[in-house]
């Protein structure tokens, strides 16, 4: 049996802290990129369509569905305290403030985050960003940046869509199929919902999950094994740490939101 040495637990230490050096060089790096990103917007508007574009179907059907769930589980609930009429309210605000930014964001991560991991990966194995190297052109600038940036803009939209959607299915499930008073459902919603503190926050959370899916996304793909396995284990990282940020950020963003 094999005693753990003190040196092997200051050995493993010393390499997570590289290992965090080093996104954290990557991650400055793809924020300082953003004027170069901006003089050839040709390349980000392409990985916003690539991204965006074909996250849109599981974004719209999985927002219906949860407005769905969201109109009939708040209906049952305020039909107890005789509240139906606030059924509005109670499905926008659980949607821009929480449900929205955060399913986006997962759903993102398991979709698009992990094209873009296998997609790097994928290149960095077949030495193609080796080659840009060896021309002179800078794998980050030509090939990190536009996706990184793409996605920041993208998970916000995305957002916005699913909320939107989510709406109209609780407005489907509450006023046609449960009878609650169309004019109650929105009033109630236009009434009660606060464009800076509900919709900004919502907001403000989507670009943050933007940021961290994105650049999750890529270092995994930047530091893959160059190998088939290697890929696929970055893809599934991609996954369980995207995932686990979006959902350790919203609770902390939550938190100084609230106490703001």
């Amino acid at each position: 049996m094999r005693w753990w040495h003190p040196s092997d637990v200051g050995f493993a230490a010393r390499r997570k802290l590289a290992d965090l050096g080093h996104g954290a060089r990557l991650f400055v790096r793809l924020v300082a990129d953003l004027g170069p990103c901006v003089r050839r917007f040709g390349l980000v508007r392409d990985q916003i369509h690539f991204l965006g574009n074909y996250s849109l179907a599981i974004i719209a059907v999985s927002g219906l569905f949860v407005g769905f769930v969201l109109g009939l589980q708040g209906y049952y609930t305020l039909q107890r305290y005789g509240a139906s009429e606030a059924l509005g309210l109670l499905v926008t605000l659980s949607l821009v403030r929480e449900l929205g930014p955060v399913v986006a964001a997962l759903l993102f991560a398991g979709r698009a985050g992990t094209s873009l991991t296998a997609e790097v990966g994928l290149m960095k194995a077949g030495e193609q960003l080796s080659a840009m190297e060896m021309m002179a052109v800078d794998p980050v600038r030509r090939v990190l940046a536009p996706r990184f940036w793409a996605g920041v803009i993208t998970l916000p939209l995305l957002s916005a869509v699913f909320s939107a959607v989510g709406v109209l299915g609780g407005w489907v499930v509450g006023v046609l199929m449960l009878g609650v008073d169309s004019g109650a459902f929105w009033g109630q919603m236009q009434s009660g919902v606060d464009v800076l503190q509900d919709v900004g926050n919502g907001i403000v959370k989507s670009v943050v999950f933007g940021f961290t899916v994105s650049f999750v996304a890529l270092l995994q793909g930047f530091e893959a094994q160059p190998t088939p396995e290697g890929v696929s284990r970055a893809t599934t990282r991609t996954v369980v740490v995207a995932s686990l940020a979006v959902l350790g950020l919203d609770f902390l963003l939550t938190a100084m939101m609230f106490s703001l």
